[in-house]
């Protein structure tokens, strides 16, 4: 299976953010949206970055909050991992497990068409693994 099954039924949407909005407006908007990331993004939907409520704990603990008023080109992640449509299930729970992620925007050439949390992964894969065992249950009754 691949990301793009996941984006079949998950649809493409993603909630992003200018990189010249504060840390603020950012968890303000994870909090409405009631989601745990936010990729950043520039001109044509471009990704710069990405910040995650993780980001916004670890600076709220090292510089109080003063720190709200930071703008997110100094809070973000900007080397952003990132996976294609083609890419396997796989592959991806590889790469957030060995990252400590949860969160893989999905990039076509170069714009981003998507994202995948840990949590898509892991129900996709129990929905996976349930097909197979009914699958297995039928043909044991057939046998």
């Amino acid at each position: 299976m691949t990301v793009k099954a996941i984006l079949s039924v998950k649809g493409s949407e993603v909630a992003t953010i200018e990189p010249t909005k504060n840390l603020a407006a950012a968890a303000k908007l994870l909090a409405e949206r009631k989601i745990g990331a936010l990729v950043v993004t520039g001109p044509d939907q471009r990704v710069v970055g990405i910040v995650s409520e993780r980001d916004i704990v670890q600076e709220l603990a090292a510089h109080g909050a003063a720190s709200l008023d930071l703008p997110l080109t100094d809070v973000m992640t900007r080397k952003v991992m990132t996976c294609g449509a083609g890419d396997t299930i796989s592959s991806v729970m590889e790469r957030m497990t060995q990252g400590k992620f949860r969160h893989l925007p999905v990039v076509e050439q170069g714009r981003l068409v998507g994202i995948v949390s840990i949590g898509d992964v892991v129900k996709h894969r129990l929905q996976e693994m349930e097909r197979e065992q009914s699958a297995l249950r039928d043909y044991i009754q057939t046998a």
